[in-house]
């Protein structure tokens, strides 16, 4: 887990020493010592004495001071939630890795940097972020019962809200039923990544069209369950049935990030950064839902959503890794193993890219045109054959690159016009004449300052159309003018009756065709909000 490139160092809530108001007092450590450091005498004796014991199983404490520091942050966190959960009956350790080699391998520790935790005759493995909320977060869902019981129209509503997590729920006749049972003991095995769900109530499994010993599936994000074939279930059906349907879209949490991030196809991952506070992101993330709902009959396509607002400390590295602004919505294919990218290529900062333009991409990705590994080989062999060549190039390239920038800070009715990430046609052009020459996509960028994933846009753009040119989007436009804006609220404040459909119909009349979620998004930001129209009943 350590390797990975998303491993972020273990933090604390550290809380200022003045004052609060009772109720609001954040817990601080107190210095007494929790955490054990299990041994060959202790281990036994630990795990009878406690309901659950977490184990942070590590390598060897090294001489280094950073990585020492390391160590010592790790062992506060643990701490912390020790003393916190002191009252839950919960334990915690560390295992050296090499000095309690033998304990581990009675234990079935088995990866460096992981925390394991012992609760009754099962071995749950801590895959999200090592902080001190998470980990709480964590134990505490582990201490509930693997299945929620839903026995009334409330409970199910807050069932119905539930769309980012994976969900089963069944239909029993009684907590006795050995179907239950069977259901109960798949739901450990997951507990507490999956949401397990059931209702002994008729008019509970009428409103989710359940019929008896019926097991539902429901994906993140999509609209309608999947039943699972050939009820009754046994443990192990349900077990293999989980397994084998991978999400097609799932947001990335703290509490399970690096068991998300191993879970890849073939070493790729493909990503979308969205905030889903943000109007752009709120609309870009329904437009991938869309796209997810209407391919989840595709196995090897599987998204990972990733609302930057989640992992603030994580922005930065992520910005300078991949090369993209997370400021605005982006899509792209990662590879796990070395964080190589390939980002979609949006032709205009302030158009989001259409269903259609996103589905294109994703089939682009799976067939493999779009791949982060793009010619890779053929520059590998460049580096033999023209090392010399290319060096000299490099150089003359440098000078005339230069040369062109002055001009171009001469002339500014060339700037003024253009945007702040589109390169001028003379740099299209160069790009497009060094690929002709045989330079691959690894030299280009660094010939010419610019991103890998411009000069495979660039080239990708020539390949199709014969030209570096701009040419006229497809699709609706970007953004609500400001006068469109005001005049849609003044529309709906005049008529409360108003639909979105209509409202549509009016942005459209003016050439201002966007999408009814931008509507809806420009309504609610001045507190206009829209609500389900209901049937009136035909009277005569």
């Amino acid at each position: 887990m350590l390797s990975l490139w998303l491993f972020l160092l273990p933090c604390l809530n550290f809380v200022p020493q003045a004052l609060s108001e009772k109720g609001l007092e954040l817990p601080q450590y107190d210095g007494k010592d929790r955490v054990l450091d299990i041994n060959d005498k202790n281990y036994k004796k630990a795990l009878k004495q406690h309901s659950m014991l977490c184990l942070f199983y590590h390598e060897p404490i090294a001489d280094s001071k950073e990585l020492q520091k390391q160590h010592q942050m790790t062992e506060l966190v643990l701490e912390l939630v020790a003393q916190v959960m002191e009252e839950k009956d919960i334990g915690f350790g560390m295992v050296d890795s090499h000095k309690d080699a033998k304990i581990a391998k009675k234990l079935g520790l088995e990866e460096e940097g992981s925390m394991y935790v012992f609760k009754a005759d099962r071995v749950i493995e801590f895959d999200g972020l090592l902080s001190a909320n998470t980990l709480a977060e964590f134990l505490l869902d582990l201490l509930e019962e693997p299945v929620e019981i839903i026995g009334n129209a409330l409970e199910l509503r807050a069932f119905d809200r539930m769309e980012e997590d994976i969900r089963l729920i069944g239909y029993f006749k009684s907590e006795e039923s050995e179907h239950y049972e069977a259901f109960k003991e798949a739901a450990e095995q997951f507990q507490p990544y999956i949401k397990f769900f059931a209702t002994f109530e008729k008019s509970v499994a009428k409103e989710l069209s359940l019929k008896l010993n019926e097991v539902d599936f429901y994906e993140p994000f999509m609209e309608e369950p999947v039943s699972i074939p050939g009820k009754p279930h046994s443990e192990e059906e349900l077990v293999e049935f989980i397994t084998e349907h991978r999400p097609t879209l799932r947001k990335l949490r703290a509490e399970n990030m690096f068991e998300t991030w191993e879970d890849d196809i073939e070493g790729i991952h493909i990503v979308a950064f969205a905030e889903e506070e943000d109007p752009d992101g709120y609309e870009f993330l329904e437009i991938l839902k869309e796209v997810a709902r209407d391919n989840t009959h595709l196995p090897e396509l599987s998204i990972v959503w990733i609302d930057p607002d989640d992992f603030p400390l994580l922005i930065p590295y992520w910005e300078k890794t991949f090369k993209v602004d997370l400021f605005r919505p982006q899509i792209g294919v990662v590879n796990v193993t070395d964080a190589d990218s390939v980002w979609l290529e949006m032709d205009d900062e302030e158009d989001l890219p259409t269903a259609e333009e996103l589905e294109d991409w994703i089939e682009d990705v799976l067939s493999g045109k779009v791949n982060t590994e793009d010619d890779d080989d053929d520059d590998d062999d460049d580096d033999d054959e023209d090392n010399d060549e290319d060096d000299e190039d490099n150089e003359d390239d440098n000078e005339d690159d230069n040369e062109e920038e002055d001009d171009d800070n001469d002339n500014d009715d060339d700037n003024d016009t253009m945007k702040s990430k589109e390169h001028t046609r003379q740099v299209r052009d160069k790009v497009n004449e060094k690929f002709k020459a045989g330079l691959g996509y690894k030299k280009i960028p660094q010939a010419l300052n610019i991103l890998r994933s411009t000069v495979q846009a660039i080239i990708q753009k020539w390949k199709e159309y014969g030209t570096t040119v701009n040419l006229p989007r497809q699709g609706r436009p970007p953004k609500l003018t400001g006068r469109t804006r005001r005049a849609l609220i003044r529309n709906a404040v005049k008529r409360p009756m108003v639909t979105l459909n209509e409202l549509q119909r009016s942005t459209a009349q003016v050439g201002e065709s966007v999408h009814r979620t931008t509507i809806s998004r420009a309504l609610q930001k001045v507190g206009l909000y829209g609500r389900v129209a209901r049937r009136k009943p035909l009277l005569t």
